[in-house]
């Protein structure tokens, strides 16, 4: 269980004024949910992501993780705890092949050609394609995003935090990446924390979290919140993305 309590996160302004980033969110996940929390742009989401992942420092409050305070531990104390976070643009790895990188998540030397291939397929690559690949710019950015998804079940973290995993991928690549969301929250093993706007995204939530002006504006089931959330959004001027709907 992922628990918030009071969550601020301020940093300082040019001017030596302090901004609140996060202010006084308080937010509780119960396990194996599938959580996505949308607003608008500049509403805190990923400031939000960071801090839990140990990215930002917080300025105040705590951050539970199935019951132990994580709120001043590093990134990689989180890390070991079963704390894993998915960036917009995941980084890349020049002489670092797939198998390797899958290895490293899975906190082994090598790994045998049956577990590289059960990760890929749960992010539907075909391991022969990729496990000898090098993670590099020859990899689109759906293929470099479905290969951190590996690396993430590889590391068979408890909570995934994943930061618009959508952005800047292919339709194809998408529909791909929506479907292994799916997967994983059926499997039940682990919680689900994903940044979005994408309308075919939100609808594989259990829970909708709304982020505005670094406050939890609304928070609940989806069939509650989400027809909220239409009724707030003006055509042509609102926050959900609808291009991939």
């Amino acid at each position: 269980m992922l628990e918030i309590s009071h969550l601020r996160y301020d940093v300082t302004a040019e001017d030596g004024n302090e901004l609140g980033i996060l202010r006084d969110v308080s937010l509780t996940v119960e396990p194996g949910k599938l959580v996505v929390i949308t607003g608008p742009n500049g509403g805190g989401k990923t400031s939000l992501a960071r801090t839990i992942m140990g990215l930002n420092q917080p300025t105040g409050g705590t951050i539970l993780w199935n019951g132990q305070d994580i709120t001043n531990l590093s990134i990689t104390e989180r890390a070991k705890l079963g704390v894993s976070y998915g960036f917009q643009q995941p980084p890349r790895f020049k002489g670092m092949k797939v198998k390797d990188l899958l290895a490293l998540a899975a906190g082994k030397a090598d790994l045998t050609p049956g577990e590289g291939c059960q990760y890929l397929t749960q992010v539907g690559l075909c391991a022969d394609d990729y496990i000898d690949r090098e993670v590099d710019a020859s990899l689109s950015g759906g293929e470099v995003k479905r290969i951190e998804i590996a690396t993430i079940l590889a590391r068979k973290a408890g909570l995934m935090i994943f930061d618009e995993p959508e952005a800047g991928i292919d339709l194809w690549s998408f529909a791909k990446l929506t479907e292994t969301f799916e997967n994983i929250h059926k499997k039940g093993d682990s919680t689900l924390l994903i940044i979005s706007h994408q309308e075919r995204i939100i609808n594989l939530a259990d829970e909708i979290v709304v982020v505005e002006q670094g406050k939890v504006a609304m928070q609940g089931p989806k069939d509650e919140i989400f027809p909220q959330i239409m009724a707030r959004t003006l055509p042509g001027c609102g926050y959900m993305r609808e291009g991939d709907r």
